[in-house]
C-alpha cells in the first residue's frame, strides 16, 4: 500500500491545479497537504482515524517538515559571502529531504487505513480539514477536490 499511495500522490501532483491548490491550503490556511491527500486517497471520514492521522501529521510537521520547509525557503535568498552555486546545491539537498519527509508521512498514514471507497474527494477533504482543527473555507477544499477529479 505504501508504494501505491506515493505513486498516487505523484500522479495527483502532475494534474494541473493540484500544486497550487495544495500550496494555498498549506500556506493560507495552515493545512498539512500530505494529510489531506492521504484522506482523499483513503477516502477517510471516520473521526477517530482522522484524529490519529492528524496527530501523527502534526508531530511530523513540528519535528521534520516545518523546519525543513523553513530552511529550504530561507535558502532561496543570496547569503553573501556564501557562494550562490553552493547555496543553491545545498538548498536542493534540503528540498530532497523535505520531499523524503513528506513521503515518509504519507506512507505512515497509509499504514493507518486501507484505501477506502464510496466517499468523494470533497467529503474526505472536509472531514480531514475538520479533524485538523480550524478548517479552511469550503471553496479552498472544493478547488482541490475539483482538480483531483
Amino acid at each position: 500500500m505504501t508504494v501505491a499511495i506515493w505513486a498516487w500522490v505523484l500522479a495527483a501532483y502532475d494534474q494541473p491545479g493540484v500544486p497550487d491548490a495544495t500550496l494555498a491550503l498549506q500556506d493560507n490556511y495552515g493545512q498539512n497537504t500530505s494529510y489531506l491527500l492521504w484522506a482523499v486517497y483513503a477516502r477517510a471520514t471516520d473521526r477517530s482515524l482522522l484524529n490519529r492521522a492528524a496527530a501523527t501529521a502534526r508531530a511530523w510537521d513540528q519535528t521534520a517538515l516545518i523546519p525543513l520547509r523553513q530552511a529550504r525557503r530561507a535558502l532561496k535568498t543570496q547569503l553573501p559571502p556564501i557562494d550562490d552555486g553552493a547555496r543553491e546545491a545545498f538548498r536542493e539537498k534540503v528540498k530532497t529531504l523535505e520531499l523524503a519527509a513528506e513521503r515518509l508521512l504519507m506512507e505512515t498514514l497509509a499504514g493507518l487505513a486501507d484505501q477506502g471507497h464510496g466517499v468523494g474527494a470533497f467529503e474526505a477533504l472536509s472531514a480531514a480539514a475538520d479533524a485538523w482543527g480550524e478548517a479552511p473555507p469550503a471553496q479552498a477544499l472544493a478547488d482541490l477536490a475539483r482538480v483531483l477529479g
